[in-house]
């Protein structure tokens, strides 16, 4: 049995580090932090996140998120979390020795698109081919680290929500801003235990896939804890 810690939507401030993270080894073997780490991505707001997961003594693997993006300096905001132990993934995917059992997780951001049937199509200006393609993009590299994963429990760690179902609470004009049912289908394809994303503060904790993967939604104003706690099986 493995238990796994997740929470996402962090906005972590150059001044308010996430203390309540500390002692999750008491309650899990890993710690999933699905994105939005810090408040607008600036580096001092990632070393302030950095300097308390230092204490954290399970390990930690995290995507970043569209916030962690907003001063341009995504590749700072991962080296800070890097330097001390974070696995930071994007369109990769890495393996843990959890008591003798291998743990894969694959991990992206995503991107926005929308629900099958409803979503932004690649047509008209070259603006919102760039933008479709982005997202096609996305799910591609996810679907690859998925496909790369080698391990009898396999996670996918997302940003963007891959489905509808938990997203909902949030007002349906933005839908399309918040998921990316390419997502979904690339976990489908390649298959999966479970998947985690933030993102959607107002939406709902719980969903599924078409092809049936439990997904939560674990963005902190959703789960209103510290952590959510996932058991999975061996």
């Amino acid at each position: 049995m493995i238990r796994v810690a997740a929470v996402g939507d962090l906005h972590v401030g150059v001044t308010d580090p996430p203390g309540e993270l500390l002692g999750v080894e008491h309650q899990a073997d890993m710690l999933l932090i699905a994105g939005d780490l810090t408040n607008c991505g600036a580096v001092l707001e990632a070393r302030t996140l950095a300097t308390c997961l230092a204490g954290v003594e399970v390990p930690v693997v995290a995507v970043l998120g569209n916030h962690d993006h907003h001063a341009e300096r995504p590749e700072d905001v991962r080296a800070e979390l890097e330097a001390v132990g974070v696995r930071v993934l994007d369109g990769e995917s890495c393996h843990l020795d959890i008591d003798g059992t291998r743990v894969g997780v694959a991990g992206a951001k995503g991107f926005a698109g929308g629900l099958a049937g409803t979503g932004a199509t690649a047509f008209g200006e070259p603006e919102m081919k760039r933008f479709v393609e982005h997202g096609r993009h996305e799910a591609e590299r996810f679907g690859a680290a998925l496909a790369g994963l080698d391990a009898p429990i396999r996670i996918g760690l997302l940003h963007y929500s891959p489905i509808g179902a938990t997203v909902q609470g949030e007002a349906p004009e933005i839908h399309t801003f918040l998921a990316d049912h390419r997502l979904a289908e690339a976990a489908d394809r390649h298959g999966a235990d479970l998947l985690l994303h933030g993102h959607a503060h107002s939406g709902r904790e719980h969903g599924e896939t078409p092809g049936g993967i439990p997904v939560r939604n674990v963005a902190r104003p959703v789960i209103r804890a510290p952590y959510r706690v996932y058991t999975l099986r061996t």
